[in-house]
């Protein structure tokens, strides 16, 4: 998918106006706090989400305006396309090709990104529920079904939990905990399967990914660490009855914490360079690396899913990179559409094939 023309009114810190960028990479280049990230957020709404930031709707108008609307053009499926966003009064608007649609959810079925910013490096760098979180989301761009599965999941270990607070108090209550592991194993072994699946391809195009950025000097590797045992190769009923024994297991554990210690939601991946850890050992700048491949490879997968190419934003991704490794980036990954924002000047000169925006206060030029 190409982006055509955006057009921005009332968003963030940025002057109303448009931009047409062109089809391979386009570089926005300016100082800090001028809206560079904030042109890219504007993009990143068309997926359907919310602020890659984690800001709140509200927070996207601009000072002492009441509402903020952003057009897209767009070619994707195999044609010229136009959505429109409008927030005001705590209400979105959404329109697609001129026919209002009552849920954002419908610009999911049009349009696609992946977005690098430097928030992601938490994937390497803290616990563990990021890394899930990086799993579920990149999962539930390409299979609907896992959404739902993954929200059935989640409410039956509320549940359990609750139930499990309420053991403490009310001992005859035990008798009951069957039933919820029975269905958490229903939920849980359809989610780790789609989970090993879906790590066991990452792996492979993420480390493709790092041998270019690398210039093949380091090797990635990804494992997924399931808390019960599961392997890649396993079917579905090996799965749950594993998760059934881990369950079984844990029950004197999930007594006396009053919680579910066993199961999907207690998972990681970990994130090796050269077959060491990438958070312990591995530098700033491969630790970057490491996510960015991880990004690339889920724009890859998602375009042999879908059969169309996501756009790519990469917000602050140059620093911390040698020159070898931005050049990369900025030249050799322009089979997508990518959008990179940078501060330094000498980045926006390595560009070979593309356009640059320069934006000072607001104001695109």
């Amino acid at each position: 998918m190409i982006i055509k023309k955006l057009r921005f009114e009332n968003f963030r810190n940025l002057s109303n106006g448009e931009i047409t960028p062109c089809e391979k990479v386009n570089v926005i280049y300016g100082d800090n706090a001028q809206g560079k990230t904030n042109l890219l957020e504007a993009i990143w709404l068309f997926c359907g989400g919310h602020s890659f930031r984690g800001a709140k709707e509200n927070e996207l108008i601009t000072f002492d305006d009441s509402f903020f609307r952003l057009t897209m053009d767009f070619n994707s499926y195999g044609r010229d396309q136009n959505a429109e966003i409008i927030f005001t009064q705590n209400k979105k608007k959404i329109k697609i090709n001129g026919v209002e649609k009552n849920s954002s959810s419908y610009l999911t079925e049009i349009f696609s990104c992946v977005v690098f910013s430097p928030e992601n490096m938490t994937l390497v760098k803290r616990g563990p529920s990021l890394r899930r979180k990086f799993l579920d989301g990149a999962i539930s761009q390409q299979r609907i079904k896992y959404v739902a599965a993954l929200s059935k999941y989640n409410q039956i270990i509320n549940q359990r939990n609750a139930l499990l607070k309420d053991i403490y108090k009310h001992k005859e209550l035990k008798d009951t905990l069957p039933i919820w592991d029975d269905s958490l194993c229903v939920c849980g072994a359809l989610i780790l399967k789609e989970r090993l699946q879906y790590i066991k391809d990452l792996k492979i195009y993420a480390k493709n990914f790092h041998d270019d950025i690398s210039s093949g000097k380091e090797n990635l590797d990804i494992e997924y660490i399931s808390n019960c045992g599961a392997k890649e190769d396993d079917t579905i009923e090996i799965i749950t009855q594993k998760l059934r024994d881990a369950y079984q297991k844990s029950r004197s554990e999930d007594y006396h914490t009053g919680y579910t210690n066993i199961g999907p939601h207690r998972d990681d991946m970990e994130i090796k360079i050269n077959s060491i850890s990438a958070k312990t050992f591995g530098s700033q700048g491969q630790q970057r690396s490491a996510v960015l491949s991880l990004k690339l490879a889920q724009a890859q997968m998602l375009f042999e899913k879908n059969g169309e190419k996501p756009v790519i934003l990469l917000d602050d991704v140059l620093s911390e990179l040698d020159s070898k490794r931005q050049d990369f980036l900025l030249n050799k990954v322009d089979s997508y559409q990518v959008f990179v924002t940078c501060c330094e000047e000498s980045n926006k000169e390595q560009l070979k094939n593309g356009k640059v925006f320069y934006i000072n206060g607001g104001e695109v030029k």
